[in-house]
């Protein structure tokens, strides 16, 4: 079977604020997913799916595309995403599903699926990448959302991206001196995105506070140094606690951290960034947080 690979992603600026057309700092993670295909000349017009978590099959699904239905599935909601991603599939390709070829497809999700680390973005990738159509709107047709994780994904670099007044973004190269005294930490809970997005959505925000998040994230961008990285930081996660009216990930949960916690997406799960300090380790484990991740073990 012939494979595709799209790297996750963190994303390390101007989340919420993303929506509005701030510029997002975000960089692909070395965990992905992988997307195995191969297509037979059986005439049958079946679609037969496979979906691997770390390796082990958790769902399997025999679709007929030729009639859109679910033949057999061991998880019918997830059937379901699957069945209606592949029609938009078909709409926006002039090459898949509009013979009668089975295709045989396997997705293996190599990081926990509670990691936020772009579960969606990585499946929308690869079929973009499989059947040769835009990636951008095959999310918008199947999941919506800002796209810059599908940025990360198509290009498998770190990005700058904006969603807002259309979709623009450059590679760039984010690798700081600092970075091997940066770690991420994760929160032991998945962070309802959709819910999170409602929140910041009800309330009023200004074209200068949107802007404001854009020039934090060049100047995070072109930090040399550790200190002022983490102050910037700091800023950034102050600015969207005071709009958003909730507490920092540092208040609600290490409020006697020595150094800077920041939120990565949505608040309230997935992953925090910070830096180290002497008994780092034991300090984050005693708070009932134990993946702890360096930057080479996460960042691609």
């Amino acid at each position: 079977m012939s494979r595709i690979f799209s790297p996750g992603k963190l994303m390390l600026t101007s989340e919420y604020f993303a929506l509005d057309g701030a510029l997002v700092l975000a960089v692909p993670t070395k965990p992905g997913q992988e997307f195995f295909f191969e297509e037979n000349a059986d005439h049958k017009s079946m679609v037969f799916w496979e979906a691997l978590h770390q390796g082990k099959t958790w769902l399997k699904a025999v679709m007929d595309y030729k009639n859109w239905g679910i033949r057999e599935t061991n998880i019918p909601s997830a059937a379901e995403f699957v069945l209606n991603t592949l029609k938009n599939v078909q709409q926006l390709s002039s090459t898949r599903f509009s013979g009668d070829s089975s295709y045989h497809i396997k997705t293996n999700l190599q990081f926990p699926s509670d990691y936020g680390l772009g579960s969606s973005s990585t499946l929308m990738n690869n079929l973009a990448e499989w059947s040769a159509i835009d990636p951008f709107q095959l999310n918008t047709l199947s999941l919506g959302g800002s796209g810059y994780d599908i940025a990360v994904a198509k290009e498998k670099s770190a990005v700058l991206y904006q969603s807002v007044p259309e979709i623009k973004y450059d590679k760039v190269v984010f690798d700081p001196a600092f970075k091997d005294d940066l770690i991420f930490i994760h929160l032991n809970q998945k962070q309802d995105s959709r819910e999170a997005i409602r929140l910041y959505r009800s309330k009023i925000k200004s074209p200068e506070l949107v802007n404001e998040f854009s020039d934090l994230t060049k100047k995070i961008l072109l930090c040399r140094e550790l200190e002022n990285f983490s102050s910037l930081m700091l800023f950034h996660e102050q600015k969207i606690s005071d709009f958003l009216e909730i507490p920092t990930a540092k208040q609600r949960f290490f409020s006697d951290c020595p150094v800077f916690v920041k939120s990565l997406g949505a608040w309230g799960g997935d992953f925090v960034m910070s830096a180290k300090f002497d008994g780092f380790q034991d300090y984050f484990w005693g708070k009932g947080f134990s993946s702890v991740f360096n930057w080479s073990d996460l960042i691609g």
